[in-house]
């Protein structure tokens, strides 16, 4: 039994348009979070030396989340990004809960579009791994 999925270009133009201004948001916050991480500032130190990561860890997951923000603008793999992303934001929004509650309110929110882009592009994550399989 063959089953054909849905291609992601039937879905209406203003969902494209909308999708892309939410990877392209994802692709800013990620960056932008990423950058002190993966440049060891000692003010993004505390946190990871909280949980026992240190420096490394957090260098580590500077350079995830960064590469992260650059495949999110990357068509082909845009779906696979935004899976891959939602761990890592599993992972910030739990920190913030335990660091700073007051803050959690962001890596939350972040956490749901991503998981909102991981769904819409499901798709496209399915064809990227048929390619692969070829």
């Amino acid at each position: 039994m063959t089953t054909t999925l849905p291609s992601a270009r039937t879905r209406p133009v203003a969902g494209t348009i909308t999708l892309w201004a939410m990877q392209v948001l994802l692709a800013l916050i990620f960056g932008f979070m990423a950058f002190p991480k993966a440049m060891g500032n000692p003010i993004a130190v505390a946190p990871f030396d909280l949980i026992g990561l240190g420096i490394p860890g957090m260098v580590v997951v500077g350079w995830l989340e960064l590469a992260g923000a650059i495949a999110l603008l990357i068509p082909r793999l845009c779906g696979l990004a935004s899976i891959c992303q939602v761990p890592l934001m599993i992972g910030a929004t739990i920190l913030s809960a335990l660091v700073t509650p007051n803050l959690v309110v962001i890596p939350a929110l972040t956490l749901g579009l991503v998981c909102i882009v991981a769904w819409f592009r499901r798709y496209d994550t399915v064809a990227l791994i048929q390619i692969v399989r070829r």
